[in-house]
């Protein structure tokens, strides 16, 4: 069944209790899900007047299960009294997994949870029953009302749109990280000093689902440190990263590709002036292949942490999907790659943009990224710059060199901080160029062309194989042909496009 609510209630259990003891009050929801039952179930519950703070706790069943047979996994949240819809202003927490209970006060939340003032209604308990084993789930919430004044109304500190940068210059930044507020065990502090330390210029807040960090980065930010506030959507059918949202912005996942509701936020979000980047499409967990396809994306995260397989299958598509929008003329979709860091040893910045942006501002660096104009290290400690000229025109890294079919192009890659390296020149025919750089690992690499032969050149820096070899572009076999990521580029385009021949 999709996960697109409609208001209505399921609640698949009972409520017990309502005692009142000593200025507090708990009402108890039970239940029994089956195989197949709704993405997300809805149990209701009121609130009087006078509530000062909202407990929550729940527990369900873990039976055993036969192998390669999912068991029992069951997210929570909550929504207020103005409502469960779709996109709606009713949320007001959610923390999937990782938290066996919360609170909600005016003054104060847990981690995932919006503080603000608990009006009376009729508010609803979330279940998201992510996988329900064979034997059914059993479960039991308990929801905890208790009594008294309001304390005083939290006041988030948001972090400021622009830090002190150079002006035009290149920038490097880390789109998709996470702290205690989901999923993480990294307070934002920590994620910020991590973010110093590796030599980022900017980072992006991406939560899942919920924006309730937003309002801690504001004293972490600095001249130094950009902190832009987004989210990790995570659906049923993929998770993306809503970058650069409106301070506090929240952003519903409730939903799957068959719903039609992914095209409406993505437009949302971009009316926000964010960005809509689907995140490690290719990851083989449970929910987070993407199917949702990529005609309202504005970038696709094509490198997610340490290199795996994943990332290859990941370029490989975003390849591919170059040499289409080449032949029919039509957008391109640039690449990023992110650390996806949760906590340690997962390190913040590896890997990372590197972007050509105005100035160190939201607007800007969001403007680079869109335009393509940026490229993933892996470190600080990688350099690189990637250039095609001919007929006298110079482009860079997600350009166009507009020259003659016939005119000579040299590209050019200058690269450092990739010992033993391998750099790859790739076209919309392939590889056509490989050569490797010296044991210090920087060097020049010049290779020449035409318009009429390659439509586009990209660039990568792959370390060496397990086996020390650099590996083979053109080759088949048992083995990966190349070793880990060390850099990749955006391509450099050349010639008319063509609708202009």
């Amino acid at each position: 069944m999709g996960g697109a609510p409609t208001g209505g209630e399921s609640t698949g259990g009972e409520s017990t209790g309502g005692e009142s003891t000593g200025g507090e009050s708990t009402v108890v929801l039970t239940g029994r899900l089956e195989t197949g039952a709704p993405d997300f179930v809805y149990l209701p519950f009121d609130v009087p007047a006078r509530v000062r703070e909202i407990a929550v706790a729940y527990s369900y069943d873990r039976p055993p299960v036969p192998a390669g047979t999912p068991g029992n996994s069951c997210d929570i949240g909550i929504f207020d009294e103005r409502g469960t819809e779709l996109g709606g202003k009713g949320f007001r927490g959610w923390s999937g997994g990782f938290r066996t209970s919360f609170a909600i006060s005016r003054t104060e939340a847990t981690p995932g949870y919006l503080p603000g003032p608990v009006r009376p209604g009729r508010w609803h308990v979330v279940l998201g029953p992510y996988q329900v084993a064979p034997q059914g789930l059993e479960y039991r919430v308990e929801v905890t009302l208790r009594f008294g004044e309001p304390g005083p109304e939290f006041k988030p500190a948001y972090p400021p749109e622009r830090a002190r940068g150079r002006g035009r210059a290149w920038y490097r930044g880390d789109c998709h990280l996470h702290t205690v507020h989901s999923d993480g065990r990294r307070l934002p502090a920590e994620v910020a000093a991590a973010a110093r330390e590796a030599g980022l210029d900017f980072i992006v807040s991406t939560d899942h689902n919920t924006p309730s960090a937003h309002g801690s980065w504001g004293p972490l930010a600095g001249p130094d440190l950009l902190v832009i506030t987004g989210e990790e959507v995570t659906t049923r059918n993929g998770h993306w990263l809503a970058l650069g949202l409106p301070a506090g912005r929240f952003v519903d996942w409730r939903y799957r590709s068959r719903d039609e509701a992914f095209p409406r936020l993505a437009r949302q979000v971009r009316r926000d002036g964010g960005l809509v980047v689907p995140a490690h499409p290719y990851c083989p967990y449970v929910g987070c292949q993407w199917k949702f396809g990529y005609q309202d994306a504005d970038a696709v995260e094509v490198w997610n942490g340490p290199w795996t397989y994943d990332d290859e299958s990941a370029v490989d598509s975003w390849d591919a999907a170059l040499g289409e929008a080449l032949r029919q003329g039509r957008p391109w979709l640039p690449a990023v790659g992110n650390s996806d860091a949760h906590s340690a040893p997962q390190v913040v910045g590896s890997p990372h943009n590197v972007v050509l942006a105005e100035d160190l501002t939201r607007e800007d660096v969001l403007g680079g990224i869109r335009a393509g104009r940026s490229w993933i290290a892996e470190s600080a400690a990688v350099r690189l710059e990637f250039t095609a000229t001919g007929a006298g025109r110079q482009a860079g890294v997600g350009e166009r060199l507009r020259v003659p079919a016939d005119a000579p192009v040299d590209v050019r890659l200058t690269v450092s901080g990739a010992p033993g390296g391998t750099v790859r020149f790739l076209t919309d025919e392939g590889q056509l160029h490989q050569e490797s750089l010296p044991a210090d690992g920087a060097g020049t690499v010049v290779w020449r062309t035409t318009p009429s032969l390659a439509g586009y050149v990209r660039a990568e820096v792959r370390h060496p194989r397990a086996d020390g070899t650099p590996g083979r572009g053109n080759s088949m076999g048992p083995e990966l042909p190349w070793g880990p990521m060390a850099a990749l580029t955006n391509p450099v385009f050349l010639g008319a496009p063509p609708q202009e021949r």
